[in-house]
């Protein structure tokens, strides 16, 4: 996770969401990335995206079995199914939702909006085919000081 944490602090540098994800297999870093949707202009290009999408090039294969996904913030309807898509084995998130709801509530503007869709990676994770394992606000506290406006 702390790897994720510096990713998202380099996409905050840059001009993005502070959003950082890595995908590991076994003690082995196979990809990591920070946010660039504003970057890249692609509403699709979340660190989760980007880190499962350099993953399946390097692996050659859109299935990432045994693979897990570290990522800052809970992942979003999207980027929770492309994990159960590319069958992998779990995702170990940080801060919440709810974390994020509260703090677009309290501090979102037109520049930094921090949408969400309020569907729990939990619920897709109960509803999925195949099964992944769910590690929820882990180092929660250090990822919700990635929140900025």
């Amino acid at each position: 996770m702390e790897i994720a944490i510096q990713e998202a602090l380099k996409a905050r540098e840059a001009g993005d969401y502070a959003v950082g994800a890595v995908v590991t297999r076994g003690d082995e870093i196979l990809a990591k990335a920070g946010n660039r949707i504003k970057l890249d202009q692609d509403p699709t290009a979340h660190a989760e995206i980007v880190a499962i999408r350099n993953t399946a090039r390097i692996l050659k294969s859109r299935h990432l079995e045994h693979c897990v996904l570290y990522t800052t913030h809970e992942p979003c309807p999207m980027c929770t199914t492309a994990t159960i898509w590319a069958r992998m084995e779990s995702i170990i998130y940080g801060a919440s939702i709810e974390d994020m709801v509260a703090y677009r509530a309290k501090n979102g503007n037109s520049l930094w909006s921090w949408r969400t869709i309020d569907i729990p990676a939990r619920t897709i994770v109960e509803k999925g085919d195949p099964k992944v394992m769910l590690v929820e606000c882990f180092m929660r506290e250090k990822c919700r000081k990635l929140f900025h406006a």
